[in-house]
This record gives C-alpha cells, structure tokens and sequence, in this order.
C-alpha cells in the first residue's frame, strides 16, 4: 500500500481511551483548519467501533467550530439506542475543551426491499482525464500559495474532473459538476473503512459548486467559505478503491449560504452514495 493511502487509515484507526471515547489525530491538507472530510470519517469510525451486526445507512452532522490541526480530537459516543432492526449514535468531537462537530448516526441490520434509482450522469469515463493536480508551473505560480499547496501535496486518492477548472478565470459556471474519485491504492477489504474513507471524500468539492454561478473562487482574498452541516445516505455495497462518479449540484443560494447535493455512482451506473451540505459563503468588497 503506498504511504499516503496508509497514513490515511492510520489517522481513522482512532485510539480507544474508554469504551465510548476514542482519540484521533489531524493532518495539514493544505489548509489552516482540519479538513472537514476527516472529522466526518474520525466521527464515524468512532461510533462504528460501539456497533455490532449493524451497517450505517445515514449519517446528519454540523461542523461547529474550525478544528485545530495541531491538536489531537476527542471523539464522545453516544449509545442512544440499540433496538433490533435500528441503532443510533451521537458522536461529538472535541478539542480544547470545546465541542467543534457533532453527529448523529443511524444503522441498520442488513435486510431486502424494494428498488429504484437514479440514472447515472452522462459523462465521460476517467481513464482519459487528468487529476487534478495536473496544472502546469505557469499557471501555479499565479495562483495564491494555499491553493498551490492544496493542488501539489500528494493526496490519499484521485480526482479527476470531468470538466477541469480554471484557476485563472472567474467567469460564471452552472453549478454543477462531476468529478471521479477512487483511493490511490487498494484498501482492506472492511466495509465499514470503505464507507468511513467515502465520507472523507465526500467534502471535496461541496461549497464550491455552490459559488460557480457567480464567478468566485474560495482562493480569492475576499472570500470566506466554510462548511456548516453534511448528511450522507449509504445505499449499497462499494470500494472507495474503485472509480466512483461524483456528481454534484448546488439547487440553491442565498442568505450567505450555498446549498449543494451530490450522489456517488460506480462507473457501471449503480447509486452507493448520496450527500447533502449547506456552506457558509461570504465575499467582502475587494480591495488593493
């Protein structure tokens, strides 16, 4: 397994402090603040590690506060219930004393019904697409060094979107966008890890989408973005080591905040995934 990839499940192997309190650690992905994606996979790690037989079928959290890469997170599991077909846990992180997230989750012991679907976007397949770090010298060295160190870091996974983007222009996009994503090695063969690292996944992109319409960028200076809520439904069995669809549309914005979905389809065309996430989008007049 390449490091990267192996760092990764080292930062969601939590230590067990308690039988409901678990300790993680943080990494620098290129921003001031802890990744969103990683307290969503810490947290529900976490409340995986109290379940037995069960498999999480959705997930509800906000994002309180920035988290501190410097500082461990202390993860609290809340055993709300244990019933026969559904269990719930509360998951809250903390840091310096303070709660900076927290989570509810549902679980469900495995079980038929009925089927339906939507249809997988029709887009192009990855294998002739660049990662998104393929961005040439001339044009890194335009861009502010927060998005140079996000877009030349090495990264546990691949993203390759369908419609590349220009970090030069500001003109306004639908908002809408595709990207494929897969780890960058093959991962063990646990579902629940699976499900943990596509949660992790899951915050690239959201608020984003939302601020295409209008012709910004969160690496503008007079910008502030920010994750607020995520949800996520799981729907069948996947491997995030395997290409995955992300489609995403932002239906809405308005009050400062962007609203964006998004559904995670194998390249055969089966939904695993949905998202859902509100973001704080605020932009202030320019200034020289």
């Amino acid at each position: 397994m390449k490091d990267i990839l192996a760092d990764l499940l080292r930062l969601l192997e939590l230590e067990r402090l308690e039988d409901n309190f678990f300790r993680g650690e943080s990494r620098d992905v290129g921003s001031s603040r802890v990744f969103g994606g990683q307290v969503l996979g810490q947290a529900l790690m976490a409340a995986n590690y109290t379940v037995k037989e069960c498999e999480v079928h959705s997930l509800h959290a906000y994002f309180l506060r920035p988290g501190d890469v410097k500082a461990p997170i202390l993860y609290e599991v809340d055993r709300a219930r244990d019933g026969k077909s559904f269990t719930n846990r509360r998951v809250v992180a903390i840091q310096h004393g303070r709660p900076i997230f927290n989570m509810a989750a549902s679980f469900q012991i495995p079980e038929e019904g009925f089927e339906h679907q939507a249809n997988k976007p029709d887009v192009p397949g990855p294998d002739d697409l660049s990662d998104i770090s393929s961005v040439t010298e001339k044009t890194l060295k335009t861009l502010p060094l927060e998005i140079r160190r996000f877009l030349t870091r090495k990264r546990p996974m691949e993203m390759r979107p369908v419609d590349p983007i220009d970090f030069t222009s500001r003109e306004p996009r639908d908002p809408v966008r595709h990207v494929w994503i897969r780890t960058v090695d093959k991962l063990p063969d646990d579902p629940d890890l699976h499900r943990s690292v596509l949660a992790y996944l899951s915050d690239y992109y959201f608020v984003g989408t939302a601020t295409q319409p209008h012709g910004i960028r969160w690496e503008q200076r007079n910008v502030q973005m920010a994750s607020l809520d995520h949800a996520m439904w799981f729907h069948r069995p996947f491997r995030a080591d395997e290409w995955l669809l992300y489609a995403i549309e932002s239906p809405n914005a308005s009050g400062a905040r962007g609203l964006a979905t998004g559904r995670f389809f194998t390249p055969g065309g089966t939904l695993v995934a949905s998202t859902a996430q509100e973001g704080l989008i605020r932009v202030w007049p320019e200034t020289n």
